[in-house]
């Protein structure tokens, strides 16, 4: 149960805005009892004197219960919010340690929605549960018992009235829970829409398909509607159900009452005490309902946090740090992956050496991007063994596989902040001379020195302010900084000229790294070591250019093909 995880630091201070909420509820209780001693004794008698006493004393039980109700705010307050924080900081923990399958399975829009939405919910859950869910069953029971104190045979009314409410209560809850959680999944779909439209709203542009993208926004946004009108609908049968009830039961109760004050046995005073203490239990069943719809909600809210919570990654690290000898640096035997029910690697078997530029080419969708994807560990192998300097990377720790790689991916990130924040996520450590190197070999160093700032230059959220030629030419600088051992560049510098590209080519030879170079460009790859031709996944062939040339239809093929393009282009 993580609620109770969450809860534990801030359990004195629940207990505390709790207590001071049943103080509230004790001293509502009291009003009747005094309106019922100041018609009897006061008013009936004509005891100005009295009426004063009684009045003096109902403003101080009114001012006591708003006291216990702002401590109790308070505790509130602080216990929900500290509540919240606690549950993020653990989901984002446990989204931040899930790998790509989790990722992928899970889908970012509903993650931002559990972290944001569902988590809003819970908080207003518990706070509501101190501030009301003490109060109501406590005023409930309260009137009962005091009604019984007054008259017994009365009293029976308030028994009957009770169940009657409760099974209202639960068949409301019943119909509305299903309807609440169907909500929240449309919520999450409203949220992908958002998004899409959001971070591609240049696309949209483009194409000219504002109107269709704002049609399936309202489709969407329409049909959460209708579900939420449906569950509100539900929802809102349970106050007049309620008041139904209790209203019947106080015409009993007047009725009942009637007879004992023509027999003697029961004073106006009383009448008015039962009357009110009918409606502090019709107002408490009023809350108490609206509580429960606040559970009802709730419930679907935790169901999903506690899925993202629940969801462990399907792989686990090693132990192992890097060893200080070996032979080879990569090595993939017979490595095979699939993407659900789609092949993405089939046998692929490959040995990389210290120090060499490996590149890999094929054509789209041949398994590019996830055979450099299994190296980190961010997709796990289905079949054979991936080693790394000689020792299976599933030995590693996290830390210390990732530690040797600098993998720059296809879509070129930037966080919000300045350049040199941007670069330092690399190495924290790094001196002046080490990002000023990454630079010159990324051929970034030529961007930042135009840039008035520098590297104290801002850079907006996913590097929007930035050219995409740019956004790649800093993501490898930030690799470069960390300095390591092997250099994964996927499809990395797509955004640049050719001019640049040979010259960021000519840098990575003089880094004493191991370089892969994945690309759709032979004339990235043609300087390479060796060349490992991909074809649906599979290995079609491994050489350098000149002997692919000779060995490889499908190489030659790739080829021949750009060099027609050069040509028309020319």
């Amino acid at each position: 149960m993580y609620w109770k995880k969450f809860i534990h630091p801030y359990r004195y201070k629940a207990v505390i805005g709790f207590i001071f909420k049943l103080a509230e509820a004790l001293l509502e209780l009291c009003v009747p009892m005094v309106i019922a001693q100041l018609v009897d004794n006061g008013v009936a008698k004509g005891d100005t004197h009295y009426i004063m006493m009684c009045a003096i004393k109902l403003f101080g039980l009114a001012m006591a219960g708003y006291a216990c109700a702002l401590v109790c705010q308070y505790f509130a307050s602080v216990t929900s919010q500290g509540f919240g924080t606690l549950m993020r900081k653990d989901m984002f923990e446990a989204i931040n340690a899930y790998d790509y399958d989790n990722l992928d399975e899970m889908g970012t829009p509903t993650l931002i929605t559990r972290i944001t939405s569902d988590v809003n919910q819970m908080q207003d859950l518990v706070a509501m549960t101190i501030r009301l869910v003490s109060r109501s069953p406590f005023l409930i029971v309260g009137s009962l018992v005091a009604a019984f104190l007054i008259n017994v045979q009365v009293a029976i009314i308030f028994l009957v009235i009770s169940p009657l409410i409760a099974l209202s209560i639960y068949l409301v809850m019943s119909h509305t829970q299903p309807l609440y959680m169907k909500v929240q999944h449309i919520l999450d779909q409203v949220s992908l829409i958002t998004r899409e439209n959001l971070s591609g709203v240049r696309v949209i542009r483009a194409f000219n398909k504002q109107s269709s993208e704002v049609a399936r926004f309202d489709q969407t946004t329409e049909a959460q509607r209708n579900e939420q009108v449906h569950a509100g609908n539900i929802a809102a049968l349970l106050n007049p159900a309620t008041t139904i009830i209790v209203n019947v039961g106080i015409i009993f109760i007047l009725y009942v009452s009637g007879m004992k004050i023509n027999a003697g046995s029961l004073s106006q005073g009383d009448v008015i005490a039962l009357i009110n203490y009918m409606n502090q239990i019709l107002l408490s069943m009023y809350v108490f309902s609206n509580v429960i719809l606040l559970y009802i909600k709730g419930s679907a809210s935790y169901k999903r946090i506690s899925q993202v919570l629940d969801t462990k990654p399907s792989f686990t690290q090693g132990e192992k740090e890097a060893p200080a000898s070996y032979t080879h640096m990569i090595t993939f035997e017979h490595v095979s992956f699939s993407y659900q029910e789609s092949d993405a690697l089939t046998d692929v078997s490959f040995t990389i050496k210290p120090h060499q530029t490996i590149g890999i080419i094929g054509g789209t969708g041949s398994g590019k991007s996830t055979l450099v994807n299994l190296i980190p560990r961010f997709y796990e192998a289905q079949k054979g063994r991936i080693t790394i300097k000689d020792q299976d990377i599933k030995d590693y720790t996290f830390a210390a596989l990732r530690k040797m790689i600098g993998f720059v991916p296809q879509a070129a990130t930037l966080f919000s902040g300045t350049i040199r924040e941007n670069l330092l996520w690399g190495n924290k450590e790094a001196s002046e001379e080490d990002i000023q190197k990454a630079l010159e070999i990324s051929q970034a160093k030529e961007i930042v020195d135009k840039m008035k700032e520098g590297l104290d230059t801002r850079i907006e959220a996913s590097g929007k302010n930035v050219s995409g030629g740019q956004r790649q030419r800093l993501t490898i600088a930030r690799a470069l900084v960390r300095q390591p051992e092997i250099l994964i560049l996927d499809d990395s510098a797509s955004a640049l000229d050719f001019a640049t590209d040979a010259k960021l080519r000519r840098a990575l030879k003089t880094l004493d790294t191991t370089t892969i170079i994945v690309s759709q460009r032979v004339s990235a790859l043609r300087h390479a070591d060796a060349i490992i031709v991909l074809d649906h996944g599979a290995v079609s062939a491994i050489g350098s250019h000149d002997t692919l040339m000779q060995t490889s239809s499908l190489y030659q093929e790739i080829v021949h093909s750009q060099e027609e393009g050069d040509t028309h282009e020319a």
